[in-house]
């Protein structure tokens, strides 16, 4: 499973820029190439539309939001009482909003995303 994280970690730093633009329909909210191998390969499609959506509903607090996912350690589960933390900030350290999740089979300890201009994209992509 380390090597199936590993590799995946270095194929997401392989991102750089985008030469095709997605667009999630629910939200109308553009993804890169590298957002979409992301959601493809750790079946994150979740991932993609709950950023969407919060990054949307922040976009008159910052134009530049980040996106940082941080699975819990089992003493912080047993604290926080939460799998997983989504937060966002505007880049700068202010906390903007933060999701909770009890359950997820992500395979990621953390990543970070940039929500900027209605498009969400790898830091590598930016």
């Amino acid at each position: 499973m380390e090597t199936n994280i590993q590799h995946l970690k270095e194929q997401l730093s392989q991102f750089c820029g985008s030469q095709q633009i997605f667009t999630l329909p629910l939200c109308r909210t553009r993804y890169t190439e590298g957002i979409q191998f992301l959601a493809q390969t750790a079946n994150a499609f979740w991932l993609l539309t709950d950023a969407s959506v919060m990054g949307k509903s922040l976009r008159d607090k910052s134009r530049f939001i980040t996106i940082d996912f941080k699975r819990y350690s089992p003493s912080e589960v047993e604290t926080h009482g939460y799998d997983a933390a989504i937060t966002y900030t505007d880049g700068n350290g202010t906390v903007l909003a933060r999701q909770q999740y009890h359950f997820t089979d992500f395979p990621l300890e953390q990543i970070r995303l940039f929500f900027v201009d209605n498009t969400l994209l790898l830091p590598s992509e930016y």
